[in-house]
């Protein structure tokens, strides 16, 4: 850590570090933290331990760079970002690192993240807090979970189910480009609605989908080769179905 952390310094060095790294800010660099959260996430998805070590160290490395900007501007240190995050991690384990072994489980964490939140977070709502920033459909999830715990949501997967015939039927009827808009945005947040509901992880679905989606249409793209642009919608459904075939 002192080695990445003393790079990051003279990255930063007004006099001789590196021009790029000088003129960049919290709000150029935290698109790519997003991306190499991802990039950590794509590498855990296909299990490869070398990319993942790799991944690791450029996302370490935002960190690093977040915190040498805010120590430059007076705010924090590096040293003080492990300390928040340890002590964090012991605040929300007592039954680890507390006397009394009945506070555990999942419930507990929750409970203690929440009276967390209501000492710091200026947004009185159950559902505040929530990060802008986060994917689409993660954010919608994570709206759903907070209203949850305050007892507004469906009792099970029914009504959740409901919900999206209801939410179809208002697509069909929409009118403008506005209408249609708003109300598929109402279908998606319908669907990951009842993915909660079903368990599911919406964002580890639509991934997985679209992974598979890719992989079938590089499949038909090869057997077609240099004429698949110019074959029939018919014709390129005709080879979907074969690469659906073979999975």
């Amino acid at each position: 850590m002192d080695r990445i952390v003393s790079i990051m310094a003279q990255l930063r060095d007004p006099a001789s570090g590196c021009p790029w790294d000088i003129e960049q800010t919290f709000d150029t660099i935290a698109p790519y933290t997003i991306e190499e959260a991802y990039e950590v996430a794509d590498a855990c998805v296909r299990g490869d331990m070398a990319a993942l070590k790799d991944e690791l160290g450029d996302l370490l490395l935002q960190v690093v760079f977040h915190a040498r900007m805010a120590e430059e501007a007076g705010a924090f240190a590096i040293g003080d970002v492990v300390d928040a995050i340890s002590d964090k991690m012991e605040r929300r384990h007592p039954h680890v690192f507390g006397s009394d072994p009945r506070e555990s489980g999942h419930a507990q964490w929750e409970v203690i993240k929440a009276a967390e939140r209501a000492e710091k977070e200026p947004d009185p709502s159950a559902i505040g807090g929530v990060a802008l920033a986060l994917p689409a459909l993660m954010r919608a999830e994570k709206i759903q979970k907070r209203a949850a715990r305050v007892g507004f949501d469906w009792p099970d997967a029914t009504g959740a189910r409901a919900k999206i015939d209801e939410e179809l039927a208002e697509v069909a009827d929409a009118v403008t480009d506005a209408d249609r808009v708003e109300e598929i945005g109402d279908l998606l947040f319908a669907v990951v609605n009842w993915a909660r509901h079903l368990k599911i992880d919406p964002e580890v679905a639509l991934r997985a989908a679209t992974a598979k989606f890719e992989r079938r249409f590089r499949v038909i793209e090869a057997i077609a080769g240099d004429a698949f642009a110019r074959l029939s919608l018919e014709e390129k459904e005709a080879l979907w179905v074969k690469a659906k075939a073979g999975g």
